[in-house]
């Protein structure tokens, strides 16, 4: 531009500075920061560069040190406990290799599309949840106050469980390992095993005595167990120190806790297929049982699986993803982290049946010689003849086939009497069968198949090792879902809210170290987040897609990516996954139903697990940890509905965001003044549209949107004026 030009522009735009001024000065004096306000009007080409492509600005937001940093941040946090202890129970209980099918379809219909979009908003808005969703509509303000409800509920007893995997951590550093045997008792006497590890089993003995030194109810708590509350505090401080400098200090860590369970999940899998029985365990978790595909209860569960696998609702894929600079291909971060997560469960589940299949092998082992020891009893008294056994059968040596051989025969022969013979049939598959799922899983089968590993102790300090990385990359991502919306919101000090936010959960969550810790476990583990997720993501959907609008949403995708996304999308998230979500929701509340409200008590006595129904002041826990939860969504919609707080009182209502900063917007601002702004006249600007939910300024229009209450969204618009500087307004 030649250099006459640009003294032309600049008296222009000194014309129209001093044309503002001079129509602000007629205000209502009362609007002190609005009076001092100046409004720069720059080139329209200007107005559409991002801080990051030269602004003179200083973008105040964080932001991840590489795209490699956040990748592995978005899949610590979506990669948790879930995926190693409940995938693999899922599909050995809902058909096999067969489950993989309805599973993958979900994936494609709510999965990937869902965590697209709240990439897509978190990127766009750069806000944390609570932002984000006041952004798209103040009256749905309350979807992010849900979601940093039900990350804080969850946070709770997660890192319940990061303290439990911390104590096995630490008591593995010994040979052989505590939980190998049952423990002896020695009296005046004699010495016995102790009875209750006699009637169960080593690793259960020592996982509910040992460990949680467990009472026999919920409502009997026998005072805080020192050692798992030691444990809890230790997981506290650790996730504290991690995420006191936010995705600073965290997105360093994430180099370790994200990476670490993959190669000792490889280490396991290539250790586990040369044990005996591995292949078996694996054959029996793959062969697909086409016949319970089609049962509607699996459906069910793979779609609940999928919604929670990825973190969705929870704020903290929102919060990761608006550390990030608005180019950034969200699309292909979706589509990556989902399929990384698809896979990691897929390793997982290997992983798993082959240690169990191990596990199963040796098991049949023994029930084979037990077994056979009993038949040659029968054979030396008489209840057996000699003749029912076939010539090549050597008991000393005998295998599970030449066993289930003489088994069949016996059946055969004594039809009428076998019942009372008490052998049994020794079938591995018998064993597989046995689901297994969640701490009876981790802290009891998997600990048992370690003990017959050999180096066992080594083999224990990487699993439980693995288990304390993949909770601490979910708690990461879980208090990011509460620190960043609150940041952003009312600003204040990162360090200082972290420290009293891990203090507070570590006080509240001492209920969970008490000997019946794991029962209020349980509970919140139920009933704190299906529900409230499932409605605070149905509610996501409804505000982008339907109060925000899909074809405007489509358009800033565009603007984002520099490509327009398949129409795929558009069509999943207007019409398909709102429905499935719907669906799952009805679905689950009928499950709930009919489902007796109550935990699985471990009964010392017998040794075994007894269903409780929860007592009425249970029940009343139960039902306001889902209330509490989803209650900031009719509040904050009433509040804004009703215009109970009033907006020029500096509260949330009149707050607005751009680019890291709160600005207040001008109260009863004219359609007058924005055409003067940017230079129009009156009759050339469009009237407020009172139905428009969202404050956004189209890419190069010089047209100003109106807000849902009649006022001018100027403090909506500045967050599409990244250019800007903070003294304009």
């Amino acid at each position: 531009m030649p250099k006459n030009s640009k003294v032309v522009k600049r008296e222009l735009d000194d014309e129209v500075i001093e044309s503002v001024k001079d129509l602000l000065s007629n205000e209502d004096s009362s609007d002190d920061a609005f009076k001092k306000s100046e409004l720069m009007v720059d080139d329209q080409e200007e107005k559409d560069v991002d801080v990051e492509e030269g602004s003179d600005v200083e973008d105040e937001r964080p932001a991840w040190n590489s795209k490699l940093q956040y990748i592995l941040a978005q899949v610590g946090f979506s990669v948790g406990l879930g995926n190693v202890w409940r995938f693999p129970y899922l599909c050995q209980k809902n058909g096999g290799g067969a489950y993989l099918v309805p599973y993958l379809i979900l994936l494609l219909i709510i999965g990937i599309p869902l965590f697209f979009l709240e990439l897509a908003v978190g990127q766009r808005i750069r806000r944390g949840s609570i932002g984000v969703w006041n952004y798209i509509s103040p009256k749905l303000g309350g979807i992010g106050f849900a979601s940093c409800v039900v990350c804080f509920f969850v946070a709770l007893y997660y890192n319940v469980i990061i303290g439990w995997s911390l104590f096995y951590f630490s008591q593995s550093f010994q040979h052989p390992l505590p939980w190998d045997q049952c423990p002896l008792v020695k009296n005046a006497s004699h010495t016995f095993v102790e009875p209750e590890c006699e009637k169960s089993s080593a690793t259960t003995y020592y996982w509910y005595r040992e460990a949680l030194n467990i009472s026999s109810s919920l409502s009997e708590s026998g005072g805080l167990n020192w050692k798992m509350t030691v444990c809890l505090l230790a997981a506290w401080v650790m996730v504290c120190l991690a995420m006191i400098k936010g995705i600073q200090s965290s997105g360093k860590i994430m180099y370790f806790s994200s990476l670490f369970p993959y190669v000792v999940l490889l280490c396991f899998l290539i250790r586990g297929l040369l044990l005996n029985g591995s292949v078996d365990g694996i054959r029996h978790m793959f062969t697909p049982k086409l016949e319970i595909m089609l049962e509607p209860k699996v459906w069910r569960e793979a779609a609940t699986q999928v919604f929670f696998a990825l973190g969705l609702g929870f704020g903290g894929v929102i919060a990761f993803s608006s550390y990030n600079k608005r180019d950034n291909n969200c699309h292909f971060d979706a589509v990556l982290v989902s399929f990384i997560n698809f896979f990691t469960s897929v390793l997982a589940t290997l992983v798993v049946f082959a240690v169990l299949g191990f596990k199963a092998n040796i098991i049949n082992e023994k029930c084979v010689i037990q077994n056979s020891e009993k038949i040659l009893k029968l054979l030396k008294i008489g209840n057996l003849s000699q003749d029912m056994i076939p010539h090549h059968i050597n008991f000393s040596s005998i295998t599970a086939e030449d066993y289930n051989l003489v088994y069949d025969i016996i059946q055969k022969v004594k039809e009428e009497e076998f019942d009372s013979l008490g052998l049994k049939s020794c079938q591995i598959e018998d064993e597989l069968n046995k689901a297994v799922q969640g701490t009876g899983l981790a802290f009891i089968a998997f600990t048992e198949a370690m003990t017959h590993f050999p180096a066992s102790p080594f083999w224990s300090v990487m699993f439980f090792l693995m288990l304390v990385n993949l909770g601490l990359g979910s708690m990461f991502g879980t208090i990011e879902g509460i620190i960043t919306p609150i940041v952003d919101t009312f600003k204040v000090r990162k360090e200082i809210l972290t420290v009293i936010c891990c203090l507070v959960a570590f006080f509240i969550g001492l209920i969970f170290v008490q000997r019946s810790g794991n029962y209020f476990v349980t509970m919140f583990d139920d009933y704190s987040a299906t529900l409230p997720l499932l409605i605070v993501v149905i509610l996501e959907n409804i505000a982008v897609t339907r109060i925000y609008g899909i074809d405007k949403f489509m358009e800033d995708l565009k603007d984002m990516l520099g490509f327009s996304p398949s129409q795929y999308y558009y069509y999943m998230w207007k019409y398909v996954s709102p429905l499935v979500l719907l669906c799952l929701l009805v679905a689950s509340i009928v499950q709930m139903g009919l489902s007796p409200p109550g935990y699985n008590a471990w009964i010392e006595d017998t040794a075994t697990e007894e269903f409780h129904s929860y007592p009425t002041w249970g029940m009343i826990v139960c039902i306001s940890l889902m209330v509490l939860a989803v209650l900031p969504v009719p509040i904050v919609f009433m509040v804004r509905r009703c215009n109970l707080i009033d907006d020029s009182s500096g509260s949330l209502a009149s707050v607005s965001y751009k680019r890291g900063r709160i600005i207040k917007e001008p109260v009863n601002l004219e359609g007058d003044n924005t055409s003067l702004i940017h230079g129009k006249s009156p009759s050339e600007v469009p009237s407020p549209n009172f139905g428009k939910n969202i404050y956004r300024k189209q890419t190069g229009s010089p047209t100003l949107d109106t807000a849902p209450n009649g006022r001018y969204g100027i403090g909506y618009l500045m967050a599409d004026m990244p250019d800007m500087p903070e003294s304009d307004l």
